[in-house]
């Protein structure tokens, strides 16, 4: 079910190109068979909003939250394909994983595709590793005197991650290839420290938002900065463990 705070679609970006929300959390992208039984997803409530048809041009998944571009015509959608592809936009993502990370760290570790059995149907399986990047910063750290797992005390980060390539469920693989799981990832995450944020700390969801966009807008020749809100629950957790002192105004909600 979509979330209460979801109807309408928060637009923070919108001219004759293109257009952007802030995805809640839960909210699919599109339709897809992996979850045929939701039927509320972002490009249909955005193209009902609009009354046209709208393009997607980068997907989030599910559970992650934050800044999603559409583009309203065929050709804006090809090119602002083109800028991901080339790497010419600058994706910022805040996460908070378990444990103790390293101050900054560059993950170079190669993946396999996972297809969208429904937008991808036409694509031939490939199981070979594509090149994946991501790159990070540790914001702030906390330890709560808890046990968990199988340490007395639990510790966590506060990182702010920087994707060069854009693999499906990059960040989540990449961070618990490197130990550091994102919290309320029930794919690839620790299910423990699921569980207790869940059930002690009032937060159900993945912690991982897409807070900023950067790119050249291929028509007006400009530098487009699209920011995204953190939800509640997110912010509930910043302000927990004293974390929202370390960013900017624009992305505490």
């Amino acid at each position: 079910m979509m979330p209460q705070d979801v109807n309408p679609l928060e637009i923070i970006y919108q001219d004759e190109y293109y257009i952007a929300i802030n995805k809640p959390s839960g909210l699919l992208i599109h339709p897809s068979i992996i979850d045929r039984h939701e039927k509320l997803n972002a490009i249909e409530l955005l193209q009902e909003k609009l009354g046209q048809k709208v393009y997607i041009i980068h997907r989030l998944d599910k559970p992650t939250s934050g800044v999603v571009l559409f583009a309203l015509n065929s050709e804006a959608a090809r090119k602002g394909a083109d800028a991901f592809s080339e790497k010419e936009v600058k994706k910022t993502y805040l996460a908070v994983v378990r444990g103790f990370a390293d101050k900054q760290g560059l993950i170079n570790s190669p993946l396999s595709d996972i297809s969208d059995k429904l937008l991808d149907k036409k694509k031939k399986r490939n199981d070979n590793l594509r090149p994946a990047i991501t790159g990070y910063r540790k914001i702030a750290q906390t330890e709560l005197p808890v046990l968990i797992s199988r340490h007395p005390i639990s510790r966590y980060s506060l990182l702010e991650v920087h994707p060069q390539t854009g693999r499906m469920h990059q960040i989540r693989r990449h961070l618990k290839r490197v130990n550091h799981p994102i919290i309320g990832d029930t794919v690839h995450g620790d299910h423990k420290h699921n569980h207790y944020f869940r059930d002690n700390l009032n937060c159900p969801r993945l912690l991982l938002a897409s807070t900023e966009l950067i790119f050249l807008h291929p028509y007006h020749k400009n530098h487009l900065k699209l920011t995204a809100r953190l939800d509640k629950v997110f912010c509930s957790i910043l302000r927990l463990f004293d974390w929202q002192q370390h960013l900017p105004d624009e992305w505490v909600g």
